[in-house]
C-alpha cells in the first residue's frame, strides 16, 4: 500500500486515512476507560481513606472518653476514700474509739461520752463511732456482754440490777438484756 500510495497508483488513499482515524477512535476509547478507571480507583482510594480517617477520629473520641471516664472515676473513688477517712481529726477519734473498745467495753453513748471528754468534738465523735459501725468494728451486744460481766466480776448485781447498771450506761433495753443474758443472770 506504500507503494501504492507512493506512486499514485490505483488503491482506495481514504483506507489509510479511514483506519488511523478507527485507531484513534479505539484509542481514544481506551484512554477514555482508562481515565475513568483510574479516576474511579482514585476516588475508591480517596474514599478508603476518609472512612479510615473517620474510624481512627471515632477510635480517638472513644478512647478519649474512657481516659476521662477513668479520671472521673479515680477522683470520685479518691473523694470516697478521704470522705471514708474523714479529716485529721475524725481519723484520731476513730483510732481512739478502736483503742478505747480494745481496752475495756462501751455502749454507743458512752463511747461517745468518752471520746468528747478527751477533747473530741460531738461530730468527730459521731464520724468516729459511725465509722466503727459501717465497716463492722463494733458489736453493740457484744460490748453489753463484756459490760455485764466485767461489772459482775467486781460485785453482785440481781439481773434487774445489771439491766438497769447497763441502761444508765447508755446502753439499748434490748443491748442491755441481751448483754445481762449471757452472763446467766
Amino acid at each position: 500500500m506504500l507503494v501504492a500510495a507512493l506512486s499514485g497508483g490505483g488503491g482506495n488513499p481514504e483506507k489509510p486515512v479511514a483506519d488511523s482515524a478507527a485507531t484513534q477512535t479505539q484509542d481514544d476509547e481506551k484512554s477514555a476507560k482508562d481515565l475513568a478507571a483510574e479516576e474511579a480507583a482514585e476516588a475508591e482510594r480517596l474514599a478508603e481513606e476518609d472512612a479510615a480517617a473517620a474510624a481512627q477520629a471515632e477510635a480517638d473520641r472513644l478512647a478519649e472518653e474512657q481516659r476521662l471516664a477513668d479520671e472521673a472515676a479515680a477522683a470520685e473513688a479518691a473523694a470516697a476514700e478521704a470522705a471514708r477517712q474523714g479529716s485529721v481529726a475524725q481519723q484520731n477519734a476513730y483510732r481512739s474509739a478502736v483503742n478505747y473498745l480494745d481496752f475495756t467495753a462501751f455502749s454507743r453513748s458512752g463511747l461517745a461520752g468518752q471520746l468528747e471528754f478527751e477533747g473530741f468534738s460531738a461530730p468527730d465523735a459521731e464520724f468516729a463511732i459511725a465509722r466503727l459501725e459501717t465497716e463492722g468494728g463494733v458489736d453493740w451486744n457484744a460490748q453489753a456482754a463484756a459490760s455485764a460481766a466485767n461489772y459482775l466480776e467486781f460485785t453482785s448485781f440481781s439481773r434487774s440490777g445489771l439491766i438497769d447498771q447497763l441502761t444508765f450506761e447508755g446502753y439499748t433495753a434490748e443491748q442491755a438484756e441481751h448483754g445481762v443474758s449471757t452472763t446467766g443472770l
